[in-house]
């Protein structure tokens, strides 16, 4: 398995293949066998190949000139797929008679022997045996019951036929493949001349199917023609087109004058409104009158107004003689009257004046109004029926131009129906072929070591990629972040116990393992190693209790102090071990039940062991508390290393309680058991609460597959020598057995002294 964001390299992709060079056999045989079985049972097939060249026909009109041709990159693909269609299979069909001969044509020669069709006619004969012997009536006579129908035999042929072309050039092959030569030959050469008839039969049903339209359709429009013309006609004789079209040209001009007239008078009417405004009070207000431009202009007002002033001057001058009721007086004044009210008449008749022009004004004005407004709408209806008359024009002028047109066209199609719309030469007719195009055996076969060859390892890589399982110790090193510190090999054999095989066979890999085991966890620390070691594992049957067991004894065996302590209070296993009494340990030390004498003998002087004693109905309680860190703190004080068996990290919480009280944890995992994502769950957990972890200890490794190379030629040599030597041998055999009453004498006086010196410590 390679981590993610790992870079794969050449030396990686061989071990995968090595590790799973079985699969890559298999599969490559396996496919390599059916490519050879396949190759060897097809029906040999023949090639007939005609060379034609098409080209485009270059059509012309009845004015002889030639039409230009456009561009079409997809004509040549279009006549490709007419030549493999079903139309001219069925016109090759008819032409060969293929259902009359046959018989002839489709009977395979020498070279077309094939395993496959020999099983069929084999079959067919069967089954015409049985239904005779039976008195089955087939319909109709074997010949007739064997030829397929013209419609299979042109299917047969269209899946047949290829059409390639030639590059750089005009020139196609038409081939087709069949089991008989001479047919293969026949067909080609035979489809070529179906194909012209075929665009020809095309052509002239598109030509009839065209013509038919055409001429439907040029009565359609020469009855629209007819009524058009018609209507044109009623409605210029209903509207007298001819003046309204003279009364067109003459109306703007007369707008434009009308409008110009109108502005005047509006013109000249505001300035006498404005005027007559201003003066007409002017008859009561003389003064304020000759004020006025218009009136003090006026000739004889200002006459007037001249002899009113020498009439007042002769007032003046006659007023220094005369008294006023002189008669010369009365006279003067009386002149002067005369003169003042001639002078409001003249004002009032040139107010009059101005108002009668006002008026006049004023009348001119809405006249104008009139006229223009009357002008305009007679515009419009003039314009509405020039428009109407343009339309139905226009409507004669397209029917007869379409009209004219299809006529055209119609007489043009007529003559020029014959044509061929593609020119098709022969170039080269298809000969007899010699040689089978398929199967290419020497191509099949270098498919199918291909396949086999890139399919077997590309099943090896995904099988290996589905492989979530730790095998190798490089990759649970990266995929886990932590460090392998042992792999133990698999212990093999049915007799063998993997338990104490320190003292059973020392020079086996199993043992080999350990000690590396051993030494590594002594040399882990830049400083002191650890003294206090918890074992445990992420599920249960991974060999954590025998990890911890074959530790604590090979670390005895260098003379340190050992005490293994059976700290998994579920299912506990150490007491049968050693097969020591299981009625007081942990349990019961933990319970406050028994204050000393917990601690057992071992197999050597160095070992003692705390069995895990009577199960407890809360073992997570006990273990976290306060008398289980006090007992750790006495062992430490009269042992070197204390090694604690756990309980499973995934199923229970006690081995994360227990790791907080131990200097580093040891995570047992089994080869070929367990997984990654178990094993970065279980790291997790301890990770959680803080616990130092030592490393990782792979547990049955096979060393004898492929994925464990390094290892493999080294163990598997000393594996096969199982050099024990026979006295040692029966001696541990003994000591295992328990069936020894000197041993087990021995061991009861040796546990005697032990408890006398322990038990006042504990």
């Amino acid at each position: 398995m390679r981590t993610k964001g790992q870079d794969l390299h050449l030396r990686d992709a061989l071990r995968v293949v090595n590790k799973r060079l079985k699969i890559v056999l298999i599969f490559f045989s396996v496919t390599l066998l059916l490519v050879l079985v396949g190759t060897f049972l097809v029906t040999p097939r023949y090639e007939g190949m005609t060379k034609v060249m098409i080209e485009r026909s270059q059509s012309s009109d009845l004015t002889s000139r030639s039409r230009a041709v456009s561009s079409d990159p997809e004509f040549y693909e279009t006549q490709f797929q007419l030549i493999k269609s079903w139309a001219v299979s069925r016109r090759v069909v008819e032409m060969l008679s293929q259902r009359e001969n046959y018989a002839e044509l489709f009977s395979e020669g020498q070279e077309g022997f094939s395993l496959v069709q020999s099983g069929l006619d084999w079959a067919k004969g069967g089954w015409s045996a049985v239904q005779s012997l039976f008195g089955v009536d087939d319909g109709g006579t074997e010949g007739e019951s064997l030829i397929p129908s013209e419609g299979h035999l042109a299917e047969t042929i269209s899946r047949g036929m290829r059409v390639r072309p030639i590059a750089d050039s005009r020139i196609l092959t038409i081939s087709f493949l069949s089991p008989n030569p001479e047919f293969a030959a026949l067909v080609a050469n035979t489809t070529a001349k179906a194909y012209i008839d075929v665009i020809l039969n095309m052509k002239m049903e598109a030509s009839k199917s065209s013509l038919d339209w055409m001429t439907n359709k040029a009565e359609a429009e020469k009855k629209k023609l007819d009524e058009a013309e018609k209507s044109l006609q009623d409605f210029m004789k209903a509207n007298d087109i001819v003046t309204v079209s003279n009364r067109i040209a003459v109306n703007p001009e007369k707008l434009s004058e009308l409008s110009v007239q109108l502005v005047r008078a509006e013109s000249k009417r505001k300035e006498l409104e404005a005027l007559y405004s201003k003066i007409k009070n002017g008859a009561e207000n003389p003064q304020f009158a000759l004020t006025v431009e218009a009136i003090a202009s006026d000739a004889t007002l200002r006459v007037l107004r001249s002899q009113v002033v020498e009439s007042e001057k002769r007032i003046m001058e006659l007023s220094n003689k005369y008294g006023p009721r002189h008669p010369v007086m009365i006279k003067s004044h009386g002149d002067l009257k005369v003169l003042e009210e001639k002078v409001k008449e003249e004002i009032r008749r040139h107010v009059h004046s101005i108002k009668n022009e006002y008026d006049f004004s004023l009348a001119k004005e809405t006249g104008l109004k009139k006229q223009l407004r009357e002008a305009r709408s007679e515009t419009i209806g003039l314009n509405e029926k020039y428009v109407q008359y343009g339309a139905l024009k226009r409507d004669v002028e397209t029917s007869r131009k379409l009209y004219d047109a299809l006529m055209l066209k119609l007489k043009e199609q007529g003559i020029t129906e014959e044509n061929r719309p593609v020119n098709l030469w022969i170039v080269e007719e298809a000969g007899i072929p010699t040689h089978p195009v398929k199967p290419n055996k020497v191509l099949n076969m270098f498919i199918g070591l291909i396949l086999g060859l890139f399919g077997g390892v590309g099943l090896a890589f995904f099988l290996d990629y589905l492989d979530n399982k730790i095998k190798d110790p490089e990759e649970a090193e990266a995929a886990l972040g932590t460090l392998v510190l042992g792999m133990i090999s698999l212990c093999r054999g049915k007799d063998r116990e993997i338990e104490g095989i320190e003292l059973k066979e020392p020079l086996s890999p199993v043992s080999e393992g350990y000690k590396a085991l051993r030494t590594a966890l002594m040399l882990s620390s830049d400083h002191d190693p650890p003294r206090k070691i918890l074992v445990t594992s992420p599920s249960p049957g991974e060999g954590k209790t025998s990890t911890a067991v074959n530790l604590a004894l090979g670390l005895a065996q260098s003379g340190k102090r050992v005490v293994l302590i059976d700290g998994d209070l579920r299912k506990p296993r150490v007491h049968k071990v050693f097969q020591i009494n299981p009625e007081i340990g942990l349990s019961t030390y933990l319970a406050g039940d028994n204050n000393g004498g917990i601690l057992q003998k071992g197999l050597i002087s160095n070992l003692s062991v705390l069995p895990c004693g009577p199960i407890p109905s809360n073992p997570t309680d006990l273990l976290a508390s306060s008398r289980m860190q006090a007992l750790l703190e006495k062992l430490e004080s009269s042992f070197d290393i204390i090694i604690c068996d756990s309980s499973p990290l995934l199923s229970v919480t006690d081995s994360r309680i227990l790791s907080k009280l131990f200097d580093g944890t040891l995570l047992v995992v089994r080869g070929e058991q367990t997984t990654y994502d178990m094993a970065q769950r279980a790291l997790k957990s301890l990770k959680t609460v803080r616990a130092n972890v030592l490393g990782i200890v792979i547990n049955a490794l096979d060393f004898k597959k492929g994925e464990n190379y390094y290892y493999n030629d080294y163990y598997t040599s000393f594996e096969d020598e199982d050099e024990v030597e026979p006295e040692k041998a029966a001696t541990l055999t003994q000591v295992f057995a328990g069936n020894s009453e000197t041993f087990l004498k021995q061991r009861h006086e040796d546990s005697s002294s032990f408890e006398e010196k322990f038990q006042p410590r504990i």
